[in-house]
């Protein structure tokens, strides 16, 4: 709060007081709910990603890309590769919402990495939304049990924000002439 209030000295005043506090309530209220959540979170979805069969991730995938490029038709055109491919990516994605509660700093590092591949690929951060929407709908679906759901969402949408927040600072201005020359 002071080292705030020391940056903008003349235009602080009473009611940046009562909202920053406002801010910093909300946020301990919300960690404060999330705590003991995130072990829970990882068992539950350790359980249910290792219970699927083979079949079970080859529908996982079918559906979840059918629903995708219903919610993102344009999605197509950033999807070209063999079906093969496409349900490996699905798969490495299920793999990474485990990790993500398993290894988070091994996997931001991963996934900033991959961002920065993405950003090369020219990728929409609109398309990241619908992918989420449509993997979480396709898991709610497959199972029953609601922390599984839960954990499953949680951790595709950390994985997401990740993403998206790496393509937009990594979209310099080159990148985005080289993606526009392409």
């Amino acid at each position: 709060l002071a080292s705030l209030r020391s940056l903008v000295p003349k235009e602080w005043n009473s009611q940046h007081e009562v909202a920053w506090n406002w801010l910093w309530e909300n946020v301990e209220r919300l960690l404060r709910q999330q705590l003991g959540r995130p072990r829970a979170h990882q068992k539950a979805l350790e359980r249910f990603i290792g219970s699927l069969q083979q079949e079970q991730l080859t529908t996982y995938c079918r559906d979840q890309y059918k629903r995708f490029f219903q919610l993102a038709p344009s999605g197509q055109d950033f999807f070209k590769q063999s079906t093969t491919r496409l349900y490996f990516i699905a798969e490495k994605i299920v793999e990474m919402t485990v990790e993500m509660y398993r290894t988070p700093k091994k996997m931001v590092e991963e996934l900033s990495g991959l961002g920065l591949r993405h950003v090369g690929y020219g990728v929409p951060t609109e398309l990241f939304s619908p992918y989420v929407s449509s993997a979480v709908e396709v898991i709610r679906g497959m199972s029953t049990d609601e922390t599984t759901e839960s954990a499953f969402a949680w951790s595709l949408t950390l994985i997401a924000k990740i993403m998206v927040r790496t393509l937009v600072e990594g979209s310099t201005v080159v990148m985005q002439a080289i993606n526009t020359n392409i």
